[in-house]
């Protein structure tokens, strides 16, 4: 009996299944896509870098001749040493934990988590090792059950090979099926190729998952809980064939982001602008920048409050005001405060010696603060700190976007002054800088408002120019969540 003969996924009713179990394959079936190599590339780069990717990538003709003609098994063996080979484990699941997620749920196929979505018992059952797959398929989809390959360890590095009964696929599946649930029949089975007959048959339904790539994904919006933060260098899918690219680029890219580098360095704050766009860096200036303050005028300088995307902002900032913009942070590295070519202040944390020391400042120029606390890449602001607006009337929020193609200029784990190589080795990145207007004296601590409703006005005022979010979450938060405890909760409240 062939699979096609099973009925397929849209004659699979989704009412009525709250007490029913359903036992699903992964890829190919809850994912579009049936290949798995992207996700094995994604957690290769992210945490070895190019030379792991290349590894990868140098050992995937052998992976698809043995997978295609000889062993699915062997295939998949070879991929998951090539990925995992030496990787310490703690590394391998953070990965898992915040890299994949973000691009599991671009590629769900909507009419298999109707149906899986719609159990009360949610059973997985994946040839992917479970050590990938089981974040996403817990927090995102509310499995109960996941059943996957597991991988071989020794001294808390991954060996590369996997434990017996080995990669599961075929009669593994249904040994693994029988193991969990004994002689209960599961009530749904969903598979999408011959090898997943054996679980299927165990089933008292079963459907056909179709190969259709092109279906439209399940909006993420559908899924039981929101994928809020992810981390990870790579903007786009490393198929083989952007892969190939990818490790092409590195190099050129390198180059040129030193050469964007050094004309950040180098260069003057008002010639920065020209040459950063002769360098192939866009930017979109909108709004209108205040002119710089005059020193015999008795007021204080501007405070640009500003959203945060990467340590890059303030050099932008700068180059479109056409002047250095001291620049207040809660943190950075010594070696960042050298390299960058503007001034920066490190914040101390006690409210009243920060005041203080910002207030003086402005005495002297304009000034900008990114009160989130942290770069943040989601398309919402986390909550300012009401520190700023109890300092000047003069307060100007500045809503900065950026786009890139290849790398991200962001990263939670990694090491930060990385970031600024990574964002400028895109081919082409783009950065916009909306000045809005100056805040009104009726919206100003002066006219009787709390330091925190100001705070919240400007998060107001820039989230919606952005199109964004505004969130109770902190920078704290965003960190308890990336590490995997409850501060992704509060994204629900608000």
């Amino acid at each position: 009996m062939g699979i096609p003969t099973f009925p397929t996924i849209e004659k699979c009713t989704s009412i009525g299944r709250e007490k029913e179990t359903v036992v699903a394959d992964f890829d190919g079936t809850l994912l579009r896509g049936r290949s798995s190599f992207t996700y094995f590339a994604l957690v290769a780069f992210d945490v070895d870098g190019v030379l792991r990717l290349l590894f990868l990538l140098l050992l995937t003709p052998l992976a698809g001749i043995l997978y295609y003609f000889i062993s699915e098994s062997a295939g998949i063996q070879v991929v998951v040493f090539a990925t995992f080979v030496g990787m310490r484990v703690s590394v391998i699941e953070s990965a898992a934990r915040v890299v994949l997620p973000k691009f599991y749920s671009e590629d769900l196929h909507p009419e298999s988590c109707r149906v899986f979505l719609s159990c009360g018992q949610r059973c997985v059952l994946t040839a992917s090792p479970r050590i990938l797959v089981e974040p996403f398929l817990k927090d995102c989809l509310g499995a109960n059950i996941i059943i996957g390959t597991e991988i071989e360890t020794y001294k808390g590095r991954a060996t590369g090979f996997v434990k017996s009964p080995g990669v599961l696929v075929g009669k593994n599946k249904a040994y693994a099926l029988r193991s969990t649930f004994g002689e209960t029949q599961p009530e749904i089975g969903l598979g999408d190729r011959d090898t997943d007959i054996p679980f299927m048959i165990l089933c008292k339904e079963r459907y056909y998952v179709p190969p259709k790539p092109k279906v439209k994904a399940l909006s993420t919006n559908k899924l039981p809980n929101p994928i809020i933060f992810h981390d990870g260098r790579l903007v786009q899918k490393p198929t083989p064939l952007m892969a190939i690219f990818i490790i092409t680029w590195i190099p050129f890219g390198f180059i040129l982001a030193c050469l964007r580098i050094s004309v950040g360095l180098l260069l003057p704050t008002s010639l920065q602008y020209y040459a950063f766009r002769a360098t192939g860096i866009r930017l979109i200036i909108n709004g209108i920048p205040p002119p710089p303050i005059k020193k015999s005028e008795d007021h204080s300088g501007v405070l640009f409050v500003c959203c945060h995307k990467t340590l890059l902002d303030p050099i932008f900032l700068s180059a479109t005001l056409g002047r250095p913009i001291p620049t207040v942070t809660y943190s950075i590295s010594r070696l960042s405060e050298i390299v960058l070519p503007i001034k920066t202040i490190r914040l101390t944390r006690d409210r009243a010696s920060d005041a203080s020391m910002i207030k003086q400042l402005l005495k002297e120029s304009d000034l900008a603060i990114f009160p989130e606390g942290t770069t943040n890449r989601e398309p919402f602001l986390l909550k300012f700190s009401s520190l700023f607006a109890e300092l000047t009337d003069e307060l100007m929020p500045v809503a900065i976007k950026n786009k890139m193609s290849m790398f991200h200029g962001t990263t939670t784990r990694g090491w930060k002054l990385m970031d600024v190589f990574f964002f400028l080795m895109n081919p082409r990145p783009t950065y916009e800088i909306t000045f809005l207007n100056k805040l009104s004296h009726e919206f100003t601590c002066k006219s009787g408002k709390s330091s925190n409703e100001v705070a919240n006005y400007m998060q107001k005022v820039i989230a919606e120019t952005l199109s964004y979010k505004c969130t109770i979450l902190t920078g704290k938060d965003k960190y308890k969540a990336l590490a995997g405890n409850d501060g992704i909760h509060a994204m629900n409240q608000v």
